[in-house]
């Protein structure tokens, strides 16, 4: 996972926009995105 979201602060402003809080350590969303993408690659191949 790249981020953690907190569901329940998490709201509708004005009927069209969403406040999305979310917590990421930068360097392990990248590893884990990193990781995926490695997966994919070797079930491709």
């Amino acid at each position: 996972r790249s981020s953690i979201v907190d569901a329940a602060h998490t709201l509708v402003v004005d009927g069209t926009m969403l406040k999305i809080y979310a917590w990421y350590d930068n360097e392990w969303g990248y590893a884990n995105r990193y990781v995926e993408l490695a997966r994919k690659l070797a079930t491709s191949l």
